[in-house]
C-alpha cells in the first residue's frame, strides 16, 4: 500500500496516510513534486498526458512527471527515480520552489491538496523518451511560445497545478 507524507502549510512532515485516503473528499495536505524537463537550451518542455487510468485528472496534460516522496526519501532522489519510471530516462534535477494548492477532480473522484515542490532539469536534444503506458497516455515536446498559446486558448486541457508550477520556473 502506497502512502504519502502529510505536512503543514510550510511542508514540514506531519505523519503519513494511505494515498487514496489522502486524495478522498477535499484531500488532505501532503507533500508532492512536479518535474519539468527542458531541451533545446531551455526552449522546449516535455509534457505528458496523464494516463486514462489515473484516479485524478486522467488525460489532462501536465508537466514531465509528478508524484509523492515517500517517508525518509529526499525530493530530488524520489523525483529522479520517478522520472525514470514514468518517462524512461532520468537527469539531474534541481529544486526551484514550492507552493500549496487544492483542486477537486472535475469528475468528483476526490481532490489534490498538495505542498508541491517544483524541480527542473535539462537534457540533450536526442534523449530517448520511453513512457510507461500505465502512467502516460501521450507525450510531446512543446516550445514555450506554443505552450503559452495553448494555456491561453485551452487552459481546461491542463492539470490545475501546472500553470502555477510552471510560473515558479520563470519567476
Amino acid at each position: 500500500m502506497k502512502h504519502v507524507v502529510l505536512c503543514n502549510e510550510q511542508g514540514e512532515p506531519a505523519g503519513t496516510m494511505e494515498i487514496l485516503q489522502a486524495h478522498a473528499g477535499n484531500g488532505t495536505l501532503h507533500r508532492a513534486y512536479s518535474v519539468f524537463v527542458f531541451r533545446n537550451g531551455g526552449n522546449e518542455l516535455l509534457l505528458q498526458q496523464r494516463s486514462a487510468a489515473k484516479p485524478l485528472f486522467p488525460l489532462f496534460w501536465a508537466n514531465t512527471c509528478c508524484s509523492h516522496p515517500q517517508q525518509g526519501e529526499g525530493i530530488a532522489e524520489s523525483a529522479e527515480k520517478r522520472l525514470q519510471e514514468e518517462m524512461g530516462f532520468t537527469c539531474s534535477l534541481k529544486e526551484v520552489g514550492s507552493f500549496v494548492y487544492q483542486a477537486p477532480d472535475p469528475e468528483g473522484r476526490g481532490a489534490e491538496h498538495e505542498y508541491d515542490t517544483v524541480l527542473m532539469g535539462m537534457v540533450e536534444d536526442d534523449i530517448g523518451v520511453e513512457p510507461n503506458p500505465t502512467e502516460v497516455a501521450d507525450w510531446r515536446w512543446v516550445s514555450l511560445e506554443e505552450l503559452q498559446q495553448e494555456l491561453d486558448e485551452t487552459p481546461e486541457l491542463f492539470a490545475p497545478w501546472f500553470p502555477q508550477a510552471l510560473s515558479l520556473i520563470f519567476r
